[in-house]
Order: structure tokens, then C-alpha cells, then sequence
């Protein structure tokens, strides 16, 4: 299949690593130019030689939780490519444990970056899209259900998915696009992290792949494939979707 991504140009935070890296190669591979975002210059430059180098890639240092940073994505993509054809707007999970031990600090680091800062990135994309543009939040299977060990991903995921949901219908009439992805046990550094948390990292993998119905962690390439396909022109007619990359594990319609 075609997905029409020839030349488009896309945003993607969070792509030094993991599910945003692994997006920006799937699009960057079907002809698509990436702007790609990290924290830090040499993780940036890294990402931005492995999607092919300037002309195909580019990078910017930003943090999602610095309110200079929405704008400055967009700017770049613009400055370096001449065009916004959607985002992708990711970042790291927040600090994992139990609602009842989140001071009030750590849940309002993890709203800057988490919520507000995609919200954030998410209007200043669609002041610059036109029709067909397309603005992806990767979110996370705590938006159907709550992921133990995760208060603070419990508690903010869903609203933004439910912002999301908001902005397709705002957006709708303008023809751009908001969808949603849903991973649960991606096999990425953050995800590894999670398992070795329990004192046993191994045995969380085998009891955590039991309960998926393709016995199995996702890799990192099968989220980025479905990411790609999302932000496509091939997906023209998706929006206000959530969807699942958890090898069946969300149990829900």
C-alpha cells in the first residue's frame, strides 16, 4: 500500500528514542521529511543521522513541558522544510508509583509535560495545518485502563485523550485529523524500566506477556508502523480514534 507519505512533513516529539524514534524511521523510510525532538543536542543529532541526515531529518532540543517549544516545532518544520503536513506528539511516561505517594510537585511536573505541553503543541500545529494536516497523541492503554503501579498515567492519560476527542470535533470541520494511540507492553527502555521496578524484571515479563493474547511484548517497529498509518493520507477518513497496540491485551470494545 501507498500511504501517500512522499515528501508530507511531520513532527515528532519525543523521537530520540522508543515509540517516537520508531515512528520517525517507518515515515522517514516511506519518503517522508521528519522534524524530530529530544532533550538533549547529541541524542538529537543521533536520531537525525539515523533518519537519513539534514535534507530528510531535522532535529530541535525541546522539552514538551517548555511553553517556548510548540512553537518553535512548527517554526522549524517550516524553516527547514517549507511545509506542516501533521505531528506526533510524545513524551516519556511519568514517574511511576501509587497515587497515594504523588506529592503535588511531581503531578504538576507531569501535567506541564504530559498534558499541557501536548495541548500546547497540539494548537500551535493547528494554527499552521491546512486541510488534510493530522495531529497524533501517543497516549496509552491507562486511557481504558487503569496500568498498576501508574497513578499518575492513570490520572492524566485519559483526559487528554478525551481533549483529543474534543479537538477531532473542532478540527473536523476544517479537514484535519486528531487520532490516538494506545500502547501497552511495548518492548522500549521505559517498559523494561516498569518490569525491573518489581525486583524481578523477568518474571513481570513472563506474568505481563501471559495475560496479552499474542503472548508476546510489541516491538517498537510494530507501534511505529501503526503510527505511520495513522498520520498517512491513507487513513484520510480516521479521526477521534483511539487505538490499541497491545497485541489484545485491553480487554474492552
Amino acid at each position: 500500500m501507498d500511504l501517500g507519505l512522499q515528501n508530507k512533513v511531520y513532527v515528532v516529539t519525543g523521537a530520540t528514542r522508543g515509540l517516537g524514534l520508531a515512528t520517525a524511521r517507518e515515515l522517514a523510510a516511506d519518503g517522508a521529511r521528519v522534524v524530530v525532538s529530544g532533550r538533549s543536542q547529541a541524542a538529537v543529532d543521533a536520531a537525525v543521522a539515523e533518519l537519513g541526515g539534514e535534507g530528510r531529518a531535522h532535529g530541535v532540543v525541546a522539552d514538551n513541558a517548555d511553553p517556548t517549544a510548540a512553537a518553535r516545532l512548527v517554526e522549524a518544520a517550516q524553516e527547514a522544510f517549507g511545509r506542516l503536513d501533521g505531528v506526533l506528539i510524545s513524551v516519556g511516561g511519568p514517574k511511576a508509583g501509587p497515587v497515594l505517594l504523588a506529592e503535588d510537585d511531581t503531578w504538576r511536573s507531569a501535567f506541564e509535560s504530559v498534558f499541557l505541553g501536548a495541548l500546547r503543541i497540539a494548537r500551535a500545529a493547528a494554527a499552521a495545518l491546512g486541510e488534510g494536516g493530522v495531529i497524533g497523541f501517543v497516549l496509552s492503554g491507562s486511557v481504558r485502563e487503569p496500568v498498576s503501579g501508574l497513578g499518575i498515567s492513570n490520572g492524566l492519560r485519559p483526559g487528554l485523550a478525551m481533549a483529543a476527542k474534543s479537538l477531532a470535533d473542532e478540527l473536523g470541520p476544517r479537514g484535519i485529523r486528531v487520532v490516538g494511540l494506545l500502547p501497552t507492553r511495548i518492548d522500549t527502555d521505559r517498559v523494561r524500566e516498569l518490569d525491573e521496578l518489581s525486583g524481578d524484571a523477568e518474571a513481570a515479563r513472563a506474568r505481563a506477556s501471559a495475560a496479552i493474547p499474542l503472548r508476546r511484548y510489541g516491538t517498537a517497529e510494530e507501534f511505529g508502523k501503526v503510527a505511520a498509518f495513522l498520520l498517512s493520507p491513507a487513513a484520510s477518513y480516521l479521526t477521534g480514534v483511539m487505538i490499541p497496540v497491545d497485541g489484545g491485551a485491553l480487554r474492552g470494545l
